[in-house]
């Protein structure tokens, strides 16, 4: 049990850090904060470990709150570690005495306690303002959904967009920028990088593959073994493998069970599931309007950055056209639906809004004389299929226009598109 004065002593540490920690490049996902500051809701930030989320609170706490008008609680701190829910009352008293009275608190890693809810809750009714992080979708919703229903706002915090790299390699980004030949150079040669490194704020800072790599490793025992108690942790991260190794590929449930010589089909949906709630990868479904076929069909895997894949698969050779594909999911707008199109051809994308798909999306790396026709007809398959006069296919450098029986292709880079 911590004494009042150990207490103090870490509240103390943890504001200091949280003041000194350097302001980072300005999230895009700040302005969709903004106009939630000043409604009673919790705000809920989640996203992977490390990108950037803490951050984003500094960024909060400067830009919104002067770096004064606020409490601030890490319980990543192993000193916290355990900390009981119903003793928050003497955190509470201690930055009281330290700081003085304060409406607005900003809690890291709130799921390292068990039954957080019932405090956040309790201040809340009292019109206390919360800004909270944790690293678990699942966790949180649930324990939030059961206490705090309609009383919380979520927001996902993504590693870099391709925008927020080029702020952080200090490229100024103007409307003209993508026509003046100098700045388009520099541009691509940033997409480029990018291409491979990915987004996530640290390993840009500091270009250390172990970086990458222990996010992973955390993400698996911590975030997965430990909080799930699953024993067998080879077969975890043999099916991880797997699908980080063949990202962008359909799977089936069956033959991953096949592979790994697991007994049960429902062992591998909830063990991918537990991946998906670390925001670490994302599954599609194949398009059909019955759910049931929806479930049943194969699925698509995508992993959230770039940078992981140079890291942990085991392929030997890059594959372009999946990372590139791989880049298109991730910045795709979460308002949509996403999923993938099967019939005679084949569609990467198709962005379903209300129940209606509204856009389809082709990515190839490369346009040319053997895959053209190929890319073309999916394309133009599900185009027709679903009534859709506009279609885009993504590349890496290629544009161009297509007319064929009244439907629109327009061909557009990549790096111009995210931008």
């Amino acid at each position: 049990m911590l004494s009042k004065e150990q207490i103090k002593e870490i509240l103390v540490e943890q504001k200091q850090w949280i003041l000194n920690k350097d302001y980072g490049i300005e999230r895009t996902v700040l302005k969709e904060i903004e106009p939630k500051i000043k409604l009673p809701q919790v705000v809920v930030i989640t996203g992977l470990r490390r990108s950037g989320k803490s951050t984003l609170l500094r960024q909060l706490i400067k830009k919104y709150y002067k770096d004064e008008d606020f409490f601030y609680i890490n319980f990543e701190d192993e000193r916290l570690f355990n900390f009981p829910a119903k003793d928050f009352n003497q955190l509470y008293e201690a930055l009281i005495d330290l700081f003085g009275k304060k409406k607005t608190l900003f809690i890291d890693e709130i799921q390292n306690v068990s039954g957080f809810e019932t405090f956040v809750r309790r201040f809340y009714e009292e019109g206390f303002k919360f800004f909270i992080t944790g690293s678990s979708a699942t966790l949180l919703s649930k324990e939030l959904g059961t206490k705090l229903t309609g009383r919380h706002v979520d927001v996902i915090v993504k590693p870099f967009s391709f925008a927020e790299f080029l702020k952080f390699k200090n490229f100024s980004l103007e409307k003209k920028s993508i026509y003046q030949t100098e700045s388009k150079i520099k541009i691509k040669k940033y997409f480029d990088e990018y291409f491979i490194k990915g987004g996530m704020p640290e390993y840009l800072i500091y270009n250390d593959p172990e970086i990458l790599a222990r996010i992973y490793e955390d993400t698996v025992l911590k975030d997965i073994a430990v909080r799930h108690k699953i024993g067998n942790v080879i077969v975890l991260k043999e099916i991880y493998q797997y699908l980080i190794t063949n990202f962008t590929s359909k799977f089936s449930f069956n033959a991953i069970k096949r592979l790994v010589n697991l007994g049960s089909v429902n062992t591998i949906k909830k063990f991918i599931s537990y991946l998906e709630d670390t925001y670490f990868a994302k599954t599609i479904n194949k398009f059909d309007y019955s759910l049931k076929k929806q479930i049943v069909n194969d699925k698509k895997f995508y992993v959230i950055d770039n940078g992981f894949i140079e890291i942990i698969s085991k392929k030997l050779t890059k594959d372009k056209g999946r990372l590139l594909e791989n880049i298109v999911f991730n910045s795709l707008s979460k308002k949509y639906e996403v999923f993938y199109y099967s019939g005679k051809g084949e569609c990467d994308f198709l962005l379903v809004e209300n129940k209606t798909v509204v856009n389809a999306i082709q990515v190839c790396y490369d346009l040319n004389d053997d895959n053209k026709k190929r890319e073309i007809d999916g394309l133009l398959e599900a185009m027709n299929k679903f009534k859709l006069k506009k279609g885009l296919i993504l590349t890496n450098d290629q544009e161009d226009e297509i007319n064929i029986n009244g439907k629109k292709i327009l061909i557009k880079a990549v790096w111009k598109w995210l931008i």
